[in-house]
């Protein structure tokens, strides 16, 4: 362990109008529930001792969501974690649900966002969430109801802050017209780049943005570019696509997700790795040609 880079490493964000301050560096959970983010894991207690690798490696961001799994993610870090540090923070998303065969199932109808709220509230043991993202289907979706949703929940005491996912800059806009956002996670990495003027506006306005898929998701990333990059400097090309969205803006947080405690020390290692310009300039290129 004292050979380990810590996750403070990578610096520290507070959320805009908050008084959360978390370590750049975080985990994301849905790796811990079963292929395809459904049912159990293969192994459960490797998926509990993660959890507590993760806290003891300074992580004190954790995101997660009840429709992982379903049910599954947040039974298994209040089974590994609970009672909780006070440092921790959840982050949690809700307006999608699973059906039998796991199939996603969008639905930001209000009374659904309020027993998702709830229900993660109740499995994972808490009186309230400290931030919420309300999971949007894409830019044709309309936002303004269910942010108005989102603002009652907040005002009654159910969450404190409110996140936004999968939106486009006119979403953000119709969104932070009703109520505070604080973060923005939307799908980005090395060659999904179409978020990169929304990471720059976020920035100026101290909102975080949070990449899922920082690595490719379901299919990993792959470009000869990364590979001689990681070659270069003998690390692993997925330490180093890492190490480049710290480096990419300040108000960017990673939530990495693993089900292994061995690839979650890979993961936060990044938080150490500090990209030499030409090889940043090399990686900012990779997009180009894709």
């Amino acid at each position: 362990m004292n050979n380990q880079i810590p996750a403070a490493a990578a610096g520290r964000f507070t959320f805009p109008g908050t008084s959360i301050s978390v370590n750049r560096m975080g985990y994301g959970a849905m790796q811990l529930a079963g292929p395809h983010v459904f049912g159990e894991p293969r192994d459960p207690d490797e998926a509990r001792a993660v959890l507590r690798e993760a806290l003891a490696l300074g992580i004190d961001h954790i995101d997660t969501s009840d429709y992982y799994g379903p049910y599954v993610t947040n039974r298994l870090i209040r089974e590994a974690l609970f009672p909780y540090p006070r440092h921790l923070t959840f982050v949690t998303k809700i307006g999608a649900r699973r059906d039998d065969k796991g199939d996603w199932i969008l639905d930001r109808s209000a009374d659904f966002l309020r027993r998702s709220v709830e229900d993660n509230l109740e499995r994972l043991g808490l009186e309230r969430m400290a931030i919420v993202n309300l999971r949007m289907g894409g830019p044709e979706d309309d936002i303004a109801e269910p942010m108005r949703a989102m603002r009652r929940m907040q005002e009654e005491g159910l969450l404190d802050h409110i996140g936004i996912s999968t939106v486009d800059m006119a979403q953000l806009r119709v969104a932070r017209d009703i109520a505070p956002v604080v973060c923005v996670q939307n799908q980005y990495n090395l060659i999904h780049r179409h978020d990169d003027a929304m990471i720059g506006a976020l920035a100026g306005d101290g909102i975080a943005y949070v990449p899922y898929f920082p690595l490719g998701g379901f299919t990993p990333l792959q470009t000869e570019e990364l590979n001689a990059v990681a070659g270069a400097i003998g690390k692993s090309p997925q330490v180093v696509a890492l190490a480049w969205l710290l480096q990419r803006s300040p108000n960017i947080l990673l939530i990495p997700g693993t089900s292994r405690r061995a690839h979650l020390h890979e993961n936060v290692s990044a938080a150490g790795l500090t990209l030499a310009a030409a090889h940043k300039t090399r990686l900012d290129a990779i997009a180009s040609l894709h």
